[in-house]
């Protein structure tokens, strides 16, 4: 069997009230079609955390190096990974 060189992610968080209990999902899926599922929740926090996690999360959970594509509905985490990470780096944030 081919191992995958790209792994697609999707990820959802969210959570009732800002702070609190929120959620977090996420799917990894190959291309010859494996998918694992992660998911996990805290009694009190905030949406954009729940958001974040679902992504962290999910990258923590892969073996080895291989090319990701992030799917997610928030621009909270779309515009962190592509606008604002080198500004959260700059401020002493460390991914």
């Amino acid at each position: 069997m081919k191992r995958a060189t790209e792994v697609e992610i999707w990820a959802d968080g969210a959570c009732l009230g800002n702070p609190g209990p929120g959620g977090w999902g996420a799917i990894l899926r190959s291309p010859d079609g494996r998918e694992k599922e992660l998911s996990g929740g805290e009694p009190k926090t905030t949406n954009n955390r729940m958001e974040l996690l679902g992504v962290i999360v999910a990258l923590e959970a892969l073996k080895r190096p291989v090319k990701v594509v992030v799917r997610s509905d928030s621009q909270y985490v779309v515009r962190g990974m592509s606008e604002w990470i080198d500004g959260w780096r700059r401020k002493g944030w460390r991914g």
